[in-house]
């Protein structure tokens, strides 16, 4: 847990102010007499102009009220977006990662991963039971939810039916900073054993920069190669990077 934080920062719900008492040495100070002003203030801001009229620390500052309400919840809100760049990225953040912010402890980490992970599975939600080429933007935003954010790379497939329905997504291997193991036989294999007659694969840069390297392009042609004698089509093969995403087929290099 992080440096000041209470037993388990979720165990207060009620937000008045705790009555006067001796502080022992060295322990945290109760909050400025504005304190609960200001989350009042938000609160209405929110509630009557919606979210478009708050920056992303604000949105993620609500968020924590209820997570640490017995403390000023700004600074750690305004160190997260600092530390991870935006508010996906402090979403998509490892739970470990998000504990070495001053102030948030395991339990808060774990709640923002919680809100993470419902935030994906309604994105998967969007292109389940649909025809994936005719939700191309949501393929986009849920690919980048689930990878964007990580700190290794990580080769996914979304296996397809006839009728281009999204049958699975599966992560098929994991790999270092830069680096994935990619085993075209196996990628063929799971496909038939799915009943799949279309791919798009799908892999994180975690460096940021979504650009296809010379391998991610030998790689695709590889597994293009291997797939069509056997009636399975790779529809694209698209990189994920913190700053926006590459499709291989848009490229011209499938």
């Amino acid at each position: 847990m992080g440096d000041g934080d209470p037993p388990d920062e979720r165990g207060f719900f009620l937000e008045s102010a705790p009555r006067a008492q001796a502080r022992p040495p060295g322990a945290q100070a109760p909050p400025p007499a504005h304190y609960h002003g200001h989350r009042d203030r938000l609160r209405t801001k929110f509630r009557d102009l919606g979210d478009g009229a708050l920056a992303d620390y604000e949105i993620l500052e609500l968020f924590l009220f209820r997570l640490i309400p017995r403390r000023d919840t700004k600074p750690i809100a305004k160190a997260l977006i600092e530390r991870f760049g935006t508010l996906s990225g402090v979403f998509g953040a490892p739970a470990h990662l998000l504990q070495e912010v001053k102030g948030v402890g395991e339990a808060v980490a774990t709640d923002i991963k919680l809100v993470g992970a419902i935030a994906h599975r309604s994105l998967r939600s969007e292109i389940k039971g649909r025809a994936i080429l005719g939700s191309w933007s949501s393929v986009i935003d849920y690919c980048s939810a689930a990878m964007a954010h990580e700190t290794t790379e990580q080769f996914r497939i979304l296996f397809l039916d006839k009728r281009n329905q999204l049958i699975a997504d599966e992560v098929q291997q994991r790999g270092t900073v830069d680096h994935t193991p990619v085993y075209p036989r196996e990628v063929v294999k799971r496909a038939l054993e799915l009943s799949a007659t279309a791919i798009i694969l799908v892999h994180n840069h975690p460096s940021g920069d979504p650009t296809p390297s010379r391998a991610d392009i030998d790689m695709t042609q590889t597994i293009v190669q291997t797939a069509k004698p056997l009636g399975i089509t790779v529809h694209d093969h698209i990189i994920i990077g913190k700053d926006g995403h590459a499709s291989l087929k848009g490229l011209r290099l499938i």
